[in-house]
């Protein structure tokens, strides 16, 4: 689950991480008066949105007085923001987090993730901030610094200092880096998080570290134990089928292809996605329904991704293992007849009651293409999605 960025900030500080004094604003009145209590010379209007490159894109201001930052919120306010990230169809924006502005010494970078290769939590840090993570490693990856972290342990000291001084952090300023580290790390052991993202990571002229940009995203698996976090959830960043898909327990998201897929196992989801690509085609959607669906999970599911416009046709791959193959069948049969699913179907299934399932599409009088391998219902499925364009 991701958050925005006045969100993350308050999160973090919670946990001792340093972030500039702001405040979120819905209205451009509310901007005004916000950087009137802010005061100082300048204040930075910045709007939060779910995606990177709002500077680009027009999305981060500086404002030279109030009435500016009044001036400026009220054409920001509900504009689409369009970014790297976005897509063409970009972003609207709702609101805006008005911030002090700083005398920035140094912009650095520093992140927080799972390296799976080491089952560990890793620190990447990086002289460069202030850019595209991405990028520096492309350009310059002897700039990009890694730590590996004993979930044991902690980040130690030493690893911190070694960090500080390879991004050309000493004295103060290196002993600063240790705490904020500290601190990011309690930060995301403890609120389950899978990517913390401070970029960049500023040194002021007066020598303070401050996190100028906070990016965090939580293990949607976790959430239970966090019901403030959950509630920091904002629906309307997210896809609607796919916040749809999440009330009835369905793992789905949304692509930009034809043929909509509905599988059983992440596993087998993602083999099937490569099986439509390796035909020829392009899937709609990543669509798990979970080892244990029943019918009225399939049901569900077909509403899902009928609600897609552009899907064409569809490919259920299942095997049944604890969702039996006729209790399947019953699913497709119940739904296709309550919905009217108007596209072609193509299913392939294996396992449990395998050939009760067969013999209920068969006789279910609908019209139904069935497969007994994936690759032959990956055919099947591209080459009818194409004849019902």
């Amino acid at each position: 689950m991701k958050i925005h960025e006045y969100q993350a900030k308050s999160v973090l500080a919670r946990y001792g991480v340093p972030v500039p004094r702001g405040e979120v604003a819905s209205s451009a009145a509310e901007a005004g008066e916000i950087a009137a209590r802010l005061g100082g010379s300048v204040v930075v209007v910045k709007a939060q949105i779910h995606a990177g490159g709002r500077g680009k894109g027009g999305g981060v201001k500086l404002a030279k007085s109030h009435a500016e930052a009044e001036q400026i919120a009220k054409q920001m306010l509900g504009m689409t923001l369009v970014t790297h990230q976005t897509g063409p169809e970009g972003k609207k924006v709702g609101r805006l987090l008005i911030e002090e502005g700083l005398q920035i010494d140094r912009e650095l970078y520093v992140s927080l993730v799972i390296d799976r290769a080491s089952a560990s939590p890793v620190v990447i840090a990086s002289s460069e901030g202030g850019m595209d993570i991405e990028e520096v490693a492309a350009s310059r990856p002897e700039k990009i610094l890694k730590e590996t972290i004993n979930p044991g342990t902690g980040i130690l000291p030493f690893q911190s200092r070694k960090l500080a001084f390879g991004m050309g952090l000493e004295g103060p300023a290196a002993n600063k880096l240790v705490k904020v580290l500290d601190s990011l790390y309690r930060a995301f052991i403890e609120t389950d998080a899978s990517m913390i993202e401070i970029n960049p990571l500023i040194l002021t002229k007066g020598g303070d570290l401050l996190a100028l940009d906070a990016k965090v995203s939580f293990d949607d698996n976790a959430l239970f134990r966090h019901p403030d976090l959950r509630d920091l959830r904002d629906t309307t960043e997210e896809d609607p089928l796919e916040v749809e898909a999440s009330k009835f327990s369905l793992n789905y998201i949304r692509l930009d292809g034809n043929i909509g897929c509905m599988v059983n196992g992440a596993g087998l989801a993602m083999a099937t996605m490569d099986i439509i690509k390796l035909s020829g085609g392009d899937p709609a959607n990543f669509l798990d329904v979970g080892g244990g669906a029943n019918a009225e999970q399939i049901r569900n599911a077909f509403k899902i991704l009928m609600s897609d416009k552009n899907v064409r046709a569809v490919f259920i791959n299942i095997f049944g293992g604890i969702l039996r193959c006729d209790v399947l069948a019953q699913g497709v049969i119940a739904a296709v007849k309550e919905l009217g699913v108007p596209v072609p179907i193509v299913i392939r299934m294996e396992g449990t009651n395998v050939e009760e399932g067969k013999r209920l599409l068969k006789e279910s009088g609908l019209n139904f293409t069935t497969a007994d391998s994936m690759g032959e219902g990956a055919e099947q499925a591209v080459a009818l999605a194409k004849g019902s364009k």
